[in-house]
């Protein structure tokens, strides 16, 4: 069985991804594109078509197995699941108590991944390039966007889904992050606590319809204009440098939640420049080391396998 195929691997890459999503920044999407499964992932989503509903409902079990890449989708969302219920619990503290080492080990993952990435672009031309600038400008732009302001209407939230999915297996955009910028994190994290299906239901719809829409989208840009995709791509994932610097004072409000104690919501971001004379800085600087030597062994690593 080929090391693609071998489920306990598929299975760590499914655990990262899981846990990559709790880091502000970094996308379940980019760990799958720097592990090199993004184009397979993308097309076993695209495959849960009208084609897996009619092979469903006439028992061909098999077929439809085979039809969806039953077996690696399987093993990622496994990981996926295991990492929400286990690993992104400890991100989530090491976010909250040392987030700025957190995010420099991420920082350096990021940083040397741009690299591993746009070397999977075949040819550097004009259009390469142009679209790698792009993708890298977009990152950047969202990044630096006020938050708009709150909004429960259902068209906006069902929009809010459809974006917030897209962008989640979209390498470099944050779900999360996507929500704060259109305004709903909160309302969101609140019709959670408190069941509200006039909020959750035309989320869910909309998480549904981009998830499948998009992943076609990509399917047919990735099979007419690799090059170019992996560029924006690149693009995306280099702009995402922007949220995960370590060096930011987060600007927050709290909001409250049915049952639950309230929570810190960040609203926008300020940057500045690291201070060398600190010891703090010493060992964030060597943890960017330490995250762009982890993703230099992994290539290493896969390409033994």
């Amino acid at each position: 069985m080929a090391s693609s195929d071998n489920f306990i691997s598929l299975f760590l890459k499914g655990l990262a991804m899981g846990a990559a999503n709790v880091i502000p920044g970094v996308s379940g999407g980019t760990v799958a594109l720097i592990t090199g499964i993004y184009q397979r992932l993308i097309n076993a989503i695209k495959s849960c078509d009208h084609n897996a509903i009619k092979l469903f409902f006439t028992g061909k079990f098999k077929a439809l197995w085979q039809h969806i890449d039953g077996h690696f989708l399987a093993a990622i969302f496994a990981g996926v699941a295991i990492s929400i219920l286990s690993l992104a619990r400890l991100f989530e503290y090491l976010l909250e108590h040392y987030e700025r080492y957190t995010m420099a080990f991420f920082f350096g993952l990021i940083l040397l991944s741009i690299y591993y990435v746009g070397k999977q672009v075949t040819r550097w031309a004009p259009s390469t390039v142009i679209a790698l600038l792009a993708g890298t400008a977009v990152a950047v732009a969202t990044a630096l966007l006020a938050p708009a302001s709150e909004n429960p209407a259902t068209w906006y939230v069902f929009l809010c889904g459809v974006v917030a999915i897209s962008s989640m297996i979209l390498p470099g955009l944050s779900g999360s992050f996507i929500l704060i910028i259109m305004g709903n994190y909160a309302l969101v994290l609140g019709a959670i606590s408190s069941f509200d299906f006039s909020i959750l239901l035309p989320l869910a719809i909309g998480c549904g319809v981009g998830l499948i829409v998009f992943s076609h989208f990509i399917a047919w840009i990735f099979k007419h204009y690799e090059d170019q995709t992996l560029a924006a791509m690149t693009g995306f994932v280099l702009g995402s440098l922007v949220i995960i610097w370590p060096w930011k004072t987060a600007i927050t409000r709290s909001i409250e939640r049915v049952g639950k104690p309230a929570k810190e919501v960040v609203e926008k971001y300020v940057w500045s420049l690291p201070d060398f004379a600190s010891g703090e800085t010493l060992i964030a600087c060597g943890l960017i080391v330490a995250g762009a030597a982890a993703v230099a062994i992994m290539e290493r690593v896969a390409g033994k396998g």
